[in-house]
């Protein structure tokens, strides 16, 4: 019952680590910090049971004692931080992908990588399942992330067929919630930092492009679901509730009495049209599907940026 994580420092990896940890698990938590925060596990270091490590995991992993599973989540995820660190990118999904699964091999262990929806690029179906191959430009700005992770799944795929690996991919669709990087270039960041600011909320392009927001504590128990259970190929994780990016705008600044304006920017080139979940592989498999409605979710979300925003002015007095 002892766990590796990968970017244990960032969004998802932190909350992992704390469901791993109250499932009974031990957690060796390893991370490089080039956009992870150690804010993010600072309730842990109290806990016996949990370890942090600074590792980069695109060198080779060496870790002493027994480990019964690795879950793989390092990577860069938002686009400014991918487009900032292409060649971190690049190394961690492929040479971390391996190093992670080489760890994995040597303990006889389980493995989980995470995956992303960006493996469907911008896709021609829409709700995308399991078995669409994707539309994803391999040599545009975003496809060292992109291909970096659906190398990730051929590798893990490799490892599985080849060294009959126990391993698991979930595919993660968007997700929010506490420990989100105020502007780190998601939507939801972007718009708060914004309102918090005083600066009009940006949209691009028409703001008709569609995506679909999970909060947190689901998608974690859907990637716990899927890590225990038998399932070896892609499952996605997320929420299949579909809106525009301008209506979600909308959404986020009904929580300001005062709200900006909203302004429309240029769309960055290979931005996804659509973004949609079909979740019936998880509720099948995995008796899962989200229950936190978008208002509870965003209201959580709300008073942790609030909070957060009010360090930053603090600390740049």
């Amino acid at each position: 019952m002892r766990a590796v994580v990968t970017g244990a420092a960032g969004f998802l990896g932190s909350h992992l680590c704390d469901r791993l940890l109250a499932e009974g698990y031990d957690v060796l938590a390893l991370d490089n910090f080039i956009t992870g925060e150690e804010s993010n596990l600072a309730h842990l270091p109290g806990n016996t049971r949990f370890q942090l490590e600074r590792k980069d995991v695109s060198q080779p992993i060496h870790v002493t004692g027994p480990v019964g599973y690795v879950f793989h989540f390092a990577s860069p995820a938002s686009p400014p931080d991918y487009l900032k660190f292409p060649i971190e990118t690049l190394k961690v999904g492929s040479l971390g992908t391996m190093h992670s699964l080489d760890l994995a091999f040597e303990k006889h262990a389980k493995f989980l990588l995470a995956s992303t929806s960006e493996c469907y690029g911008d896709p021609n179906v829409s709700p995308q399942s399991e078995t669409y191959w994707g539309n994803v430009n391999p040599v545009g700005p975003r496809s060292v992330y992109d291909e970096a992770k659906r190398f990730a799944e051929a590798t893990t795929m490799a490892y599985h067929r080849f060294h009959s690996l126990d391993t698991h991919i979930v595919r993660i669709f968007n997700t929010y919630g506490p420990r989100m990087r105020l502007n780190d270039g998601r939507a939801l960041p972007n718009f708060v930092f914004q309102a918090l600011s005083g600066q009009p909320i940006t949209v691009y392009g028409d703001g008709q492009q569609t995506r679909s927001f999970c909060y947190v504590s689901d998608l974690i128990d859907g990637i716990y679901r899927l890590s225990q259970s038998d399932e070896h190929f892609p499952t996605n994780i997320g929420n299949p509730a579909e809106m525009t990016i301008y209506e979600f705008a909308q959404r986020v600044l009904s929580f300001f009495p005062n709200a900006p304006k909203i302004i429309h920017e240029p769309l960055p080139q290979d931005d996804p049209k659509q973004r949609r979940p079909d979740i019936s592989k998880a509720k099948r498999l995995l008796n899962w599907e989200p229950k936190v409605e978008l208002q509870d979710g965003l209201s959580i979300t709300m008073d942790f940026f609030k909070e957060q925003f009010a360090r930053l002015s603090v600390s740049r007095r």
